[in-house]
């Protein structure tokens, strides 16, 4: 299992450096717009959200990562500084080390 901390640490990142977009709605826009290069959901999301927002990732014609991470709601919010069951985050610097932290992370079928 991955470092939880260390993935929730580098969100914080993300976020200080406007890199982030948290939230369904701030989501789904970084998704059409093109900005978004990865795309988590928390542990606690909805199936409903889920399937929507691959729905989203795959109406972009853009390869997005999709992983759902262990992290719950409370725990991003705490790291983020904004409670939110869906993340984008916007730079592929940021996203390739996201990815390596989630990597071993519990997966949704075949994505992350």
């Amino acid at each position: 299992m991955a470092d939880n901390s260390a993935l929730l640490s580098l969100l914080g990142l993300c976020k200080k450096a406007n890199k982030l977009s948290c939230g369904h709605d701030a989501a789904v826009e970084s998704i059409h717009s093109g900005q978004a290069e990865i795309c988590l959901m928390s542990s606690d999301s909805s199936q409903r959200l889920r399937d929507e927002i691959k729905r989203e990732i795959s109406m972009s014609k853009r390869e997005i990562q999709f992983c759902v991470t262990d992290s719950t709601m409370d725990e991003i919010g705490h790291a983020v500084r904004l409670r939110s069951a869906v993340i984008t985050v916007n730079d592929s610097g940021f996203a390739k080390s996201v990815s390596k932290l989630t990597h071993n992370e519990r997966r949704e079928e075949n994505e992350c």
